[in-house]
């Protein structure tokens, strides 16, 4: 039985598709050559930003996101690995830090106090920051892309 003040959480799908599906196509904006390059990078203000891909298949894709050398109180370390779903066009956080395998939702408490909407606050904060690199990067090397 729930007490005065608590809710139940409940995940909303349509929502998390939708920030999902949005972070697709941010990603493919950063880094539309992602099929023939290992690797992009550029500037983020003081930080050098690193969009990386790991593994390739078929249908998925993984990168690793790190941003490094910004100011330390804010972000010093961002490292964050994205799976691309190609044949759904949606991006899903993997793993963000350290913290692997998150969970859809958790109950609250838990051992490691995640946040009951952990999943989605990741692919929030992804969000913005694939927002705030495309519209605040700086690269040397400017990308063609095909039509």
């Amino acid at each position: 039985m729930l007490q005065a003040g608590n809710r139940q959480f409940k995940l909303d799908l349509a929502e998390l598709h939708a920030i999902c599906e949005a972070n697709y196509a941010r990603l493919l904006r950063l880094f539309p050559d992602y099929e023939t390059s290992n690797y992009r990078e550029f500037q983020l203000g003081p930080a050098r930003v690193r969009l990386e891909v790991l593994e390739r298949c078929r249908y998925t894709t993984i990168f690793r996101l790190t941003q490094q050398h910004a100011e330390a109180r804010w972000l010093g370390g961002l490292r964050v690995e994205v799976r691309a779903y190609h044949d759904a066009g949606m991006l899903e956080v993997g793993s963000f830090q350290s913290h692997r395998r998150i969970q859809p939702r958790y109950s609250y408490p838990n051992d490691k106090m995640h946040q009951q909407d952990e999943k989605s606050q990741q692919n929030r904060f992804l969000a913005d920051w694939l927002e705030h690199s495309l519209a605040n990067g700086h690269s040397s090397h400017p990308v063609s892309v095909g039509t």
